[in-house]
């Protein structure tokens, strides 16, 4: 008969569900706990004891592997989402709270702790970090700085740290969204990237080679902020656009973990699809890399004098580099781990995933002897091959029959509409794959992607009253 043990999810209420603009302003609701079963690991759990709180948005895909890694280690796990708190009696949760006022989140996170102790708090994603940050600090967790922590998701603080340290990085502007863009296209050096400062994942993201494509692409970011339902009146960056220079050159990614400031790299991923623009769809991740030894030292070198110049000290941590005859250059630096469905390719010693490595360093579980195992991996992000309405996906099947390939996940759902970058956000589905070598995984890659087929159907503009 197959035991069970109860892991207790508590869901604390941050915030709305994006698009449930209906619910900002209603009140708090305050209701009972619920408990989930979940199946028992055939591990010896190591954290009976403790209780983690993790910190991700509803829609996350990490709640699986997060809640997975810490069944393995025995931990009672505290969850904290953006579930629209119109849906607490529903949902029956003891606490509701709000994600886009992150002092008041903080304060409700701190008396939530009064009576149910919390021994570490995780976040997931770039919104979820400052609050993170700031709770744990009140609590004498380990923990970044919230300054730091804040400098990590901001891009203009956390260029202006890595100039004053040095640190290689692109030379950079900022633009008010009302500022004139033909005034100053014959000011910028090109080729030059624009990057909305509140947005993610190259969304708004647009290559420039010269003035007239500095002013549409100006433009079209404007009418991205624009059109993001909720309006986010309370971030003062959706008012900017940084602008910097293009870096050209090998772009990869690198994944680790930081501890009393000092990085240990678990991982580097190359991204053999060149990422030249004009838009910066992400495609292939492959690891190990093929980069030379020396080149990926100078990447470790750069990546740990990037997290020091932030201010960096502790947890996961996932980085963006551009690599050239001049070396390595720092493109992005977030205080959490690699997004999406991505952690999947990445396993170390024992089987033991990527969440389950960073709750391990959270707990102070030694993790110096679990490298990442030897056999090649790599995941595509699949494109999203035109806007319109999702039909159907064909040739999952074949695909997966393929040498190599270990799995292919399709989240976007039939009926769902799919926007290509730069005004989309999201990716229809992962592919993913082990093999001998890096090269093997990338032709894996490509063929499965090549066996599938999408069905969309174009949307109908709506007709002007």
């Amino acid at each position: 008969m197959k035991k069970n043990y109860n892991i207790w999810w508590f869901i604390v209420l941050i915030d709305c569900q994006e698009g449930l603009d209906r619910c900002q302003h209603l009140p708090y609701t305050r209701v009972s706990t619920t408990g989930i079963h979940m199946g028992r690991s055939m591990k010896t759990p190591l954290l009976t004891d403790k209780r983690l709180m993790l910190l991700m948005p509803e829609s996350s895909y990490r709640a699986e592997p997060f809640l997975k890694a810490a069944r393995e280690l025995g931990l009672e796990t505290v969850v904290a989402s953006d579930r629209c708190h119109v849906l607490a009696d529903y949902w029956h949760v003891p606490l509701a709270l709000k994600f886009h006022n992150p002092e008041q989140a903080v304060k409700n996170i701190i008396h939530y702790a009064g009576t149910y102790p919390v021994h570490a708090i995780i976040p997931v994603d770039d919104k979820t970090t400052v609050i993170a940050a700031k709770a744990a600090s009140a609590l004498s967790l380990p923990h970044n700085a919230p300054e730091a922590a804040e400098a990590a998701r901001n891009k203009r603080r956390m260029r202006e740290l890595l100039k004053a340290s040095d640190v290689p990085c692109p030379d950079f502007e900022v633009f008010k969204t009302s500022t004139e863009p033909a005034r100053i296209s014959n000011t910028i050096a090109y080729p030059c990237v624009l990057k909305p400062l509140l947005l993610s994942a190259s969304r708004g993201v647009i290559r420039a080679d010269t003035p007239a494509e500095f002013i549409g692409a100006f433009n079209r970011i404007c009418r991205i902020l624009q059109s993001l339902q909720p309006p986010p009146t309370d971030d003062t960056d959706a008012g900017y656009i940084l602008t910097e220079t293009f870096i050209a050159g090998t772009e990869i990614a690198v994944e680790g973990v930081i501890s009393q400031g000092n990085l240990r790299v678990l991982a580097v991923f190359d991204k053999p699809d060149p990422l030249d623009g004009p838009f910066f769809e992400e495609t292939i991740y492959v690891t190990p890399s093929r980069l030379s030894e020396d080149v990926l030292r100078d990447v470790t070198n750069a990546a740990q004098q990037a997290t020091r110049a932030i201010g960096l000290t502790e947890g996961p941590v996932h980085a963006e580099l551009r690599v050239n005859d001049d070396g390595p250059w720092i493109v992005e630096v977030a205080g959490r781990s690699i997004g999406g469905l991505c952690s999947r390719t990445l396993q170390f010693g024992l089987g033991i995933s990527l969440e389950e490595l960073i709750l391990r360093q959270a707990f102070g579980i030694g993790i110096d002897q679990l490298g990442r195992q030897d056999q090649a991996a790599g995941v595509m992000m699949l494109p999203v091959p035109a806007s319109g309405i999702l039909e159907s996906v064909s040739g999952i099947d074949h695909a997966e029959q393929i040498t190599g390939i270990e799995e292919i996940v399709i989240t976007a759902k039939p009926g769902e509409i799919l926007v290509p970058l730069p005004e989309g956000s999201s990716y229809p589905g992962f592919i993913f794959a082990r093999g001998e070598t890096p090269e093997l995984v990338e032709q894996a890659l490509r063929k499965a992607h090549g066996a599938l087929e999408f069905r969309i159907t174009e949307t109908l503009p709506l007709a002007a009253h």
